[in-house]
């Protein structure tokens, strides 16, 4: 564990979860960057910002005693900067431009296409005919 708390590295996304991503760094180390360091913006989806072999910077938080590293992406960067690349969902909006944040009409929207959707289902599956067990 020859590296220090607050070093910066460059590191690789080995594996995506729901609570953060792995990655492997410097010679055969690797550490979790937990799903709160993945960026300055609220995160609800990690795959939104990363994805499996992307390039990253990081900074070593600390170690604990079996040799597992705490990592930090937006703490890499000066004064908590993004340093993530946007993900393909993120790159472009429709008019090939950057992407801007959702706003809260878009989240609307979203939302009651998703409901109706599923409000659509559970009628289908209330009009199947019963069926006795024997």
């Amino acid at each position: 564990m020859d590296q220090t708390i607050g070093a910066v590295f460059s590191g690789r996304v080995t594996s995506i979860t729901n609570f953060g991503a792995f990655v492997s760094f410097g010679e055969n180390q690797s550490g979790l960057v937990h799903i709160s360091e993945i960026s300055d913006q609220y995160v609800n989806n990690v795959r939104d910002f990363l994805t499996e072999g992307q390039e990253v910077t990081i900074k070593v938080l600390g170690a604990n005693n079996e040799g597992r590293f705490n990592l930090s992406i937006c703490k890499a960067s000066p004064h908590g900067e993004r340093r993530v690349k946007t993900s393909p969902n993120q790159a472009k909006n429709r008019r090939g431009g950057p992407a801007s944040p959702p706003t809260f009409e878009d989240k609307l929207k979203a939302f009651m296409s998703d409901s109706e959707r599923k409000i659509g289902d559970l009628r289908k599956h209330d009009q199947r005919p019963n069926r006795r067990r024997k």
